[in-house]
């Protein structure tokens, strides 16, 4: 049942030294750390409820539903993906496709978490047509809710899920293959940067670059870099 975490320890390597890097100035008005949970969930429902009636770019014309986020609102860790796809279309949670039941296996399996422990969300809330990445214009004209889901939740790390999440977050011109590897910094957030679960479905072989930026995403967690794999129903 836990093959692909037995896969990535068999194959792990070396700790990584992780320098840090600069990003997007301040990080602003967060969430103060004693601010009622419910509170906060209030408000997210009250942004999902603005990204279902959005217009703000030409992607609501062939939504089914918007799909605002799943999780936590008081997680330690916050993914963020690019947009949804037919699936989360349909079903109007994020990453519940094949590429969203790998990420389900990543939690449990190399994170040790439930699924439900984590917030996660994508850069848009609208699925592009035929999957294709979201434009620049429509990240911008839909990036403001990522914005304040991240000051909201305040996630003690960030995980940026491929090229997508991970520039909107980060100003930078260097590939995913480049930024991962270190600590980025979001607003005074730690940001780790990794493949796409879309992107190891395609190329098993970066599982091993995946279980590295995992493992770094634990180590600021201050939790074991290999965990015993949560069991649903345990």
């Amino acid at each position: 049942m836990w093959s692909l975490l037995e896969h990535w320890i068999s194959i792990a390597g070396p700790e990584l030294l992780v320098p840090r890097a600069e990003c997007r100035g301040d990080r602003g008005d967060d969430r103060e750390d004693d601010a009622p949970v419910s509170t906060v969930a209030a408000e997210l429902e009250r942004l999902a409820g603005q990204a279902e009636r959005c217009t703000a770019c030409p992607l609501h014309r062939e939504r089914t539903q918007a799909v605002f986020a799943d999780g936590n609102p008081d997680a330690r860790v916050l993914f963020v993906g690019e947009g949804p796809g037919r699936d989360e279309d349909r079903e109007g949670i994020p990453f519940v496709g094949r590429a969203g039941r790998l990420l389900t296996d990543i939690i449990h399996g190399a994170m040790g978490m439930p699924r439900t422990a984590v917030y996660i969300a994508n850069v848009v809330k609208c699925r592009p047509p035929g999957n294709r990445n979201p434009t620049p214009e429509e990240q911008q004209a839909c990036g403001h809710f990522l914005e304040a889901q991240i000051r909201l939740v305040a996630p003690e790390v960030i995980i940026a899920l491929g090229s997508v999440a991970a520039h909107f977050l980060v100003e930078t011109p260097l590939s995913v293959s480049r930024m991962r590897g270190r600590v980025w910094d979001y607003h005074g957030i730690s940001l780790v940067v990794t493949w796409h679960p879309a992107y190891l479905l395609r190329n098993p072989s970066a599982k091993r670059e995946c279980w590295d930026d995992i493992k770094m995403a634990l180590r600021l967690l201050g939790l074991p870099e290999t965990p015993p794999p949560y069991r649903p129903g345990e």
